[in-house]
């Protein structure tokens, strides 16, 4: 399975989207620090995810998410837990 996942950076309240077929172990990545481009927003709670069976899939649900229409998207999908934080 690949997954596209959303961080939640608990530093700057500000999302990561990423892809991994590995979720448990790209979370424990971002969290220790050894993703270059998240190791200064550390920590990271997720916040959602998608599943599918195949990479390139998974790699074009992350390219919609990062747009405009995506992230409006993530915003109605993840409406009451938005509301909470």
């Amino acid at each position: 399975m690949h997954y596209v996942y959303l961080l939640l950076s608990i530093k700057d309240n500000n999302w990561y989207t990423g892809y991994t077929n590995n979720l448990k172990k790209r979370i424990l990545d971002h969290n220790s620090g050894k993703v270059e481009s998240t190791k200064s927003r550390t920590p990271f709670k997720l916040i959602y995810y998608e599943s599918c069976s195949n990479m390139l899939d998974a790699r074009a649900r992350e390219r919609f998410l990062k747009t405009g229409p995506g992230k409006t998207y993530l915003k109605k999908r993840l409406k009451y837990f938005l509301s909470e934080n």
